[in-house]
């Protein structure tokens, strides 16, 4: 199933129409997006998808949908989890995730404005797969963590460099949790539409111009390797959100550095999910 947040509510995306999850169960279903992120909740709405007459309800504007887990009760990003972004960095492959938070405040709709604060001239760019917990997971194994999700999304992780590595102190999580430093869309998508969700080819562009290219498959520690790695120690819920990192090809990298500026697009697209567009403001 492709799910939505549409219009501020709870949909399910069949052939380009938006089908209204509360009124075609007669009410039985909350409006409420973080709804579609529960999976014991995703076999009632496979049946509305399948008794449904998709061309009875409105057809899709892409200019409303919102994000898909607009409350997510936590969030984390991977730092360096691309060999080929390590690479870029200079850096060696880590031996165990590097974590950072993504709060609630940064999350914003696929296609939202990212806002760069004024006088913050080294904002980034950073194409990621988000992956959406649907279940409580505790101690989770590797060969279960498919199991606990809802589904995935395409994100940003947008990073304010000149933060993020400013001395004495890093501060990776501020840096990268500014208010719209987290687009995330344009659909929450289940784990049976997709035949390899971990090989999923995924590419970000700015302003038109292919700035990175990779495939899922590249990521050192993949989707079963982090659920299974951060549940030894975190309890996940429902809506609870991984940006699992980015592959190379960031902004910080290029010769010379190409840091967001208004007026830009960043477009961020990934395989079996779609594409976001976000334009960049300052203010």
């Amino acid at each position: 199933m492709r799910l939505a947040n549409y219009a501020g509510r709870a949909s399910i995306v069949v052939d380009g129409h938006a089908i209204d999850v509360e009124r075609a169960s007669n009410g039985a279903l909350s409006s409420d997006p973080m709804l579609l992120s529960d999976l014991d909740v995703h076999p009632t709405l496979k049946s509305i998808a399948e008794a449904e007459q998709a061309d009875q309800w409105p057809a899709l504007e892409l200019a409303r949908l919102g994000a898909p887990v607009p409350r997510p009760p936590k969030g984390f990003g991977v730092a360096l989890n691309y060999r080929q972004h390590a690479t870029e960095s200079g850096l060696t492959l880590p031996t165990e995730p590097h974590l950072f938070g993504k709060m609630e405040n940064c999350v914003c709709g696929p296609f939202d404005e990212i806002v760069v604060p004024a006088g913050r001239h080294e904002v980034d760019y950073e194409a990621e797969l988000v992956v959406v917990f649907g279940r409580t997971c505790r101690a989770a194994s590797a060969g279960d963590a498919w199991s606990y999700l809802a589904g995935v999304t395409c994100g940003q992780d947008i990073s304010d460099r000149g933060e993020q590595f400013r001395l004495p102190v890093k501060q990776f999580t501020i840096a990268k949790t500014y208010d719209t430093f987290g687009p995330i869309g344009p659909y929450l998508v289940t784990l049976d539409e997709l035949p390899q969700p971990d090989a999923l080819e995924i590419e970000g562009r700015l302003s038109g111009q292919v700035m990175q290219h990779s495939n899922t498959s590249d990521l050192i520690f993949g989707v079963p390797q982090l659920v299974e790695w951060l549940s030894r120690f975190i309890t996940f819920q429902p809506g609870d959100l991984i940006w699992t990192g980015t592959p190379g090809g960031v902004g910080e990298a290029q010769k010379p550095p190409r840091f967001l500026r208004a007026g830009d697009v960043v477009e961020t697209e990934i395989e079996g999910i779609g594409t976001m567009r976000n334009p960049v403001v300052e203010r």
